[in-house]
């Protein structure tokens, strides 16, 4: 056997810095910082691997990636030389699911549900059908039970179900009809209270807890930000295999458009940062206007409801026939709040008002910030028509030509999407949330309110141009389930493909998840303890803004759910 020569000074710092990744993020150090200083480290490891390129005949370029495979192998192949065998981290929990029997479990967990018509109601549910569909895998999708008090305040027209497998028959017919098949889900409930302040549905005890062990195979976690702020319970990543999360929302964009916003947002950025390395091995950003976070990849994986499709198809037909399929000009639609872009198009449109000269703008909406929008418009003298928010399938909208989205707070607009798949004009701001659409010859963009006016006196005086089929299908459920298969590495998974690296060194297969040690995720279980003591206080919860009592849930909660009382599954000892 062939000596293996020991790790150098500067491979040890290259490795030592590499291993530090996460520890330097929570202190501002970013990657590519990181990135640097290991090349800087590796310089003579980088002139080997260049000289074995230009002999190999291959082209002289080596990359980071190149470089930490190398780096890796020689940490793995002078550790396996020693006989050490490394079987885990400091806080690690080796008890996962067993997937012997073959069938592969997901649980999609998401923060709202129908019928509140919010992203993360909707998405997480075509998500989940569209997963099921193929019928490799068991799918259980975990949405937040409220009681009813709540549900009187999140829930439209008067909207209230007495028992979870009413609202369970609510989701599924409504899904079905929409997309056609029967979508062979289960859907579960996990204790949620609503947040007036916030606007949003948070977790009521530990949400892991309503997946079973047996079930606790894949989790996909739909906003694992917000999931997770206040998470008091399993580590997800000590309970499920794999565990993805998939951000939705531009938290810190909302956040800087409140008092002390700038403060605020620094903190929940850091806070965002430490759930994300604690709970999830891959995290997915629908675009680039979300926060960079760990673990990340930019993809799309939302698609549009089919027959926002199928009206898109009828809209070609007509206009094959000689039909006039637009009979109306310019309209905007979406939660009236300032955030929702409001703000912006009120500002366009008043900066404008001569350049847009007899241009009227239809709004649908309903929202808190409605009577401000409302009076702000007309105090402006604008020529906005507010109407009530509706479907954005609904008739009255098919007739609409040009859709207009300034708003620069969305992660990706779904509105957007819907619009461009009913083959309309969109005209939208130059912003991140929107690089998906750009590809669309009817999405045109703007970088200046100039160039805004200069859109919409475009979209108006033409026609928009029918979809090719290859832009339909990317529009798609079906094209966003292989983007988020592909990116979120399920199929590998799926395929019980080893995920632990492997390195090839004299013919001899290294293991690089059992030869050498990762700093990095100690560091993950580290803050993940943190974070455990941390929200098992109820003094620091109320400090950081969590609702009282949220630490477990509660007595109503239990006996909806029926749920042992909260003093039984949570007994405290002693007096």
């Amino acid at each position: 056997m062939r000596e293996v020569p020991p790790l150098d000074v500067p491979e040890l710092l290259a490795y030592l810095v590499r291993q530090s990744g996460a520890f330097l993020d929570q202190l501002g150090v970013r990657r590519d910082i990181c990135d640097k200083i290991v090349e800087s480290l590796c310089s003579k490891r980088k002139n080997q691997l260049v000289w074995r390129s230009l002999a190999a005949g291959e082209p002289p370029t080596v990359d980071n990636d190149k470089i930490n495979d190398e780096l890796d192998l020689r940490v793995a192949s002078v550790l396996q030389s020693t006989g050490h065998c490394y079987e885990g981290g400091f806080w690690t929990d080796f008890v996962k699911h067993d997937v012997s029997d073959g069938k592969r479990h997901v649980a999609i967990v998401t923060t709202a549900s129908l019928p509140w018509m919010t992203g993360t109601a909707v998405n997480p549910l075509f998500r989940a059908a569209y997963l099921a569909k193929s019928a490799k895998q068991k799918v259980t999708l975990l949405v937040p039970w409220l009681c009813r008090s709540d549900q009187e305040l999140v829930y439209p027209n008067n909207l209230t179900f007495s028992s979870p497998e009413e609202q369970e028959n609510y989701i599924h017919n409504w899904l079905e009809e929409r997309v056609g098949f029967k979508a062979d889900f289960k859907i579960s409930f996990y204790p949620g209270k609503f947040s007036k302040e916030r606007r949003s549905i948070i977790p009521a005890g530990d949400t892991s807890q309503f997946i079973p062990s047996k079930d606790a195979d894949i989790a996909i976690l739909e906003e694992p930000e917000h999931l997770n702020w206040y998470h008091h319970g399993k580590r997800w990543t000590d309970k499920f295999n794999h565990v993805v999360g998939i951000v939705h929302t531009n938290y810190l964009e909302y956040i800087k458009r409140e008092k002390n916003g700038a403060l605020q947002a620094f903190l929940v950025k850091h806070i965002n940062n430490l759930v994300i390395r604690a709970y999830c091995h891959k995290v997915l950003r629908l675009s680039a206007a979300t926060q960079d976070l760990p673990k990340s990849v930019i993809c799309n994986v939302h698609g549009v409801n089919p027959k926002f499709l199928k009206i898109g198809e009828r809209v070609a037909e007509e206009r094959e026939l000689g039909q006039q399929a637009f009979s109306k000009g310019a309209y905007f639609l979406g939660k009236m709040v300032w955030a929702k872009g409001y703000k912006e198009l009120i500002d366009l449109l008043a900066k404008h008002k001569n350049d847009l000269d007899g241009f009227n703008l239809d709004v649908y909406g309903n929202g808190e910030d409605a009577h401000e929008v409302q009076s702000t418009a007309k105090r402006l003298d604008l020529n906005l028509n507010f109407l009530k928010g509706r479907d954005h399938a609904d008739d009255s909208l098919h007739g609409y030509k040009v859709f207009i989205n300034p708003s620069v707070s969305d992660v990706l607009c779904t509105a957007t999407a819907e619009a461009l798949a009913m083959g309309k004009f969109v005209v939208c701001a130059d912003h991140p949330s929107n690089e998906f659409f750009r590809s669309f010859p009817n999405c045109l963009t703007y970088k200046t309110s100039d160039d805004f006016v200069a859109k919409v006196k475009e979209a108006l005086a033409n026609e928009p141009q029918p979809l090719t089929p290859e832009q339909r299908y990317n529009l798609s459920w079906e094209a966003a389930t292989r983007r988020f298969i592909e990116y979120s590495e399920l199929d590998r998974v799926l395929n019980n493909e080893d995920k632990s690296a492997k390195f090839r060194s004299n013919e001899k297969i290294i293991a690089k998840s059992v030869s050498m040690p990762s700093f990095s995720e100690m560091v993950d279980g580290g803050l993940a303890f943190s974070h455990y003591c941390f929200t098992g206080n109820e003094f620091l919860r109320l400090c950081t803004g969590a609702i009282p009592g949220t630490r477990d849930y509660d007595k109503q909660h239990s006996k909806d759910l029926h749920l042992l009382p909260p003093q039984v599954e949570n007994p405290i000892y002693g007096w």
